[in-house]
């Protein structure tokens, strides 16, 4: 795969602070994910986070505990968390042990609360006490990867620096033909994504292919193959699709 040096002359416009490179892209590639993604926009036109939080410190949290995990599971566990612990500082002067009950419900929790405690203490010795908002500062913290980062971002900055990679969004890449191989690494997935898509739109386009990954287009043997957008783009959820 050819990749371009974000810095260099064939860099899409608007992604020159993008630190790493992006593959190159067809015009027929890039004619598919437009048509893609006005299919999504008229499908899924209000797509959202369905995380629920009030603040940043909540969403970076509920983003940690989704790893592995379900949004819904996540939803039923944090009320309690934040009502006991209302602000970083409020996380960051207890243990992690203190935090576990509030979130036992959920995989991997004791690990998950290490990355609380640990991400919350940053926050408050580091960046006073405020959720940083740029990828370089939140991939400091425990726990967080581009996948939370993007997230954070995206929602609660309203930054687009990354396209959020999870696993509904590594199916359909798949299943759209972006990708030839169902196992493809998130992270190649996020590149071709970036280099595919407007950047304005990766944040909306991550929550609108998470709604029809999660309601309409979801893993074998469940999937709903009559779909519009799945009859539109000729979605095969047996074998990669052919490149149009």
């Amino acid at each position: 795969m050819t990749e371009v040096h974000p810095k260099g002359k064939d860099n899409p416009r608007g992604l020159k602070d993008i630190p790493f490179a992006l593959p190159e892209v067809t015009p027929a590639e890039k004619r598919k994910a437009k048509r893609l993604a006005d299919a999504l926009q008229e499908g899924y036109p209000d797509a959202y986070c369905e995380l629920e939080f009030s603040n940043p410190h909540e969403l970076l949290i509920a983003t940690i505990l989704s790893a592995q995990s379900t949004d819904a599971g996540v939803n039923k566990a944090t009320p309690g968390l934040f009502k006991k612990f209302k602000t970083p500082a409020d996380f960051a002067k207890v243990t992690p042990e203190k935090i576990e009950p509030y979130i036992k419900t959920i995989g991997l929790f004791r690990n998950k609360a290490k990355s609380i405690h640990s991400s919350m203490t940053m926050i408050v010795e580091d960046f006073d006490g405020q959720v940083p908002n740029t990828m370089t500062d939140l991939l400091k913290l425990r726990g967080v990867a581009r996948k939370t980062a993007n997230v954070v971002l995206g929602n609660a900055f309203n930054i687009n620096d990354g396209f959020t990679v999870d696993t509904h969004i590594q199916r359909l890449s798949w299943r759209w033909g972006f990708f030839d191989d169902a196992k493809t690494n998130t992270a190649i997935i996020e590149k071709k994504l970036m280099a595919l898509f407007p950047r304005d739109r990766w944040s909306t386009l991550g929550h609108q292919m998470v709604f029809h990954g999660r309601y309409n287009c979801t893993a074998r043997p469940n999937c709903k193959h009559d779909h519009p957008i799945c009859v539109k783009f000729g979605v095969n959820c047996d074998k990669p699709l052919p490149k149009k």
